[in-house]
């Protein structure tokens, strides 16, 4: 059994030693915090961990070893988890939970999927489980939205939880190309060497489901979830933006309307003037929504090791410290993507008369009407590039839409289809 955090010494081990993982080893070592001992460290292929530029300066008497059993048999008092992933890690956390150490992770798709389960087992242990890395990194939204805003009811959440996406997307506003970018964050160890839990939605989407569950207090299955990948989005997605007083933003939403909660996570268009708007490179931003409250940001860099460090170290003090986890109801609710909002839709045709009005006669036979249209000079007629705007409409809508529009055989490419952020929906 792990012993209690209120004796001198608090020990830790660290399981993973990649980015995140000796991250957290060397702000452990810089800071020297008193009375907290990092003893353990687990890795596969150890030898090759230890010998490795990231271990140097760490201390001498810490225990590295390839045998995850040696750690959790051993005594310590936290479990620090930055491997990621659902399986074996789940497994292994709950005989951590049941020794009777307490665990901090950032594993954003374990707590998503499997965090009720392991919030219970260690409520029935005594041990608490922290999971405020998660989501935004080194940004506090989770204990902020669980200690500061319970005396609200946040019934919107909108914001930006992937900060690769984001350092993609921002530097393709400025002209870079998608996958120039996507190697210049591979190589700064944003982006995974398999960038699709990134770019397709799906880390963003777990974290939303997080957050949901933190701040609105409602259970969300993530694959209940809509998400978009930005893959399809390119340089003149940014230039007509443009002309429409917006930019291009991987986004994360759920709102709540009545026992039905919306949610959506996808690239949008967000108005300039939304703070959302304001975020670059590899900066997270959430805005919570309260009924008395009103609108609260959180912003902060979300990627890469030192950030989400940051955040692991100060979970596991407040473990060392003795605060536990803050254990709320939670409640299920239908979950739907079908938001009533404008839309963006750009095509690339073969350009011949017509074209304008059959799309036209498209949306109107479904229910949606035009708001605006788009064409930019200097594309060929042979792939000529514009877009279309609608009026409110529900997505289901405009999907049936677009689906019909993308077999008139002037198409070229499937349609891009854009959920448009507005002034009173954004945050």
């Amino acid at each position: 059994m792990g012993r209690s955090p209120s004796t001198p010494e608090t020990r830790v081990a660290i399981l993973g030693f990649g980015t995140v993982g000796s991250a957290v080893a060397h702000v452990l070592q810089a800071q020297q915090f008193p009375g907290v001992r990092l003893t353990h460290i687990y890795n596969r292929d150890i030898r090759r961990k230890r010998e490795s530029e990231r271990a140097a300066g760490l201390g001498a008497d810490i225990v590295w070893t390839e045998h995850v059993d040696e750690v959790l048999q051993a005594d310590v008092d936290i479990i620090v988890e930055t491997i990621g992933g659902l399986d074996p890690i789940e497994e292994w956390l709950q005989m951590a939970l049941r020794s009777g150490k307490h665990v901090v992770t950032a594993n954003k798709q374990l707590i998503a999927y499997r965090g009720a389960g392991l919030l219970q087992l260690a409520r029935d242990n005594n041990r608490a489980l922290v999971y405020n890395a998660a989501v935004a990194g080194g940004v506090p939204v989770i204990p902020a939205t669980l200690h500061g805003l319970q005396g609200d009811r946040i019934t919107r959440l909108s914001g930006i939880l992937n900060g690769t996406c984001n350092f993609i997307l921002s530097h393709m506003e400025h002209g870079a190309d998608y996958a120039d970018v996507l190697q210049q964050a591979q190589t700064a160890g944003y982006a995974e060497a398999d960038p699709t839990a990134d770019v397709d939605g799906f880390d963003a989407r777990a974290k939303l489901c997080i957050l949901a569950r933190a701040a609105m207090q409602v259970g969300l299955d993530p694959d209940e979830v809509p998400a978009q990948s930005i893959r399809s989005v390119s340089a003149v997605d940014f230039h007509y933006a443009r002309e429409l007083g917006c930019t291009v933003r991987q986004i994360a939403r759920a709102e709540l309307q009545g026992d039905t909660l919306l949610a959506r996570v996808g690239p949008m268009l967000v108005p300039r003037s939304s703070p959302i708007a304001w975020s670059h490179g590899t900066e997270n931003m959430v805005v919570t929504t309260g009924d008395f409250g009103g609108d609260v940001v959180f912003s902060g860099h979300g990627a890469g090791g030192n950030p989400t460090a940051v955040a692991i170290v100060s979970d596991l003090l407040a473990v060392a410290h003795g605060s536990s986890s803050v254990a709320l109801p939670v409640r299920d609710c239908a979950v739907t993507g079908e938001f009533l909002a404008p839309y963006y839709l750009r095509f690339i045709v073969r350009d011949k008369p017509g074209i304008v009005s059959a799309i036209s006669g498209a949306l109107s036979g479904m229910g949606a009407n035009i708001d605006s249209i788009l064409q930019r000079p200097g594309y060929p007629k042979e792939a000529l590039p514009f877009v279309v705007t609608t009026e409110p409409c529900l997505t289901s809508v405009v999907a049936s839409a677009v689906e019909q529009i993308a077999r008139m055989p002037t198409m070229l490419e499937p349609p891009l289809c854009l959920q448009m952020l507005t002034d009173d929906a954004r945050d």
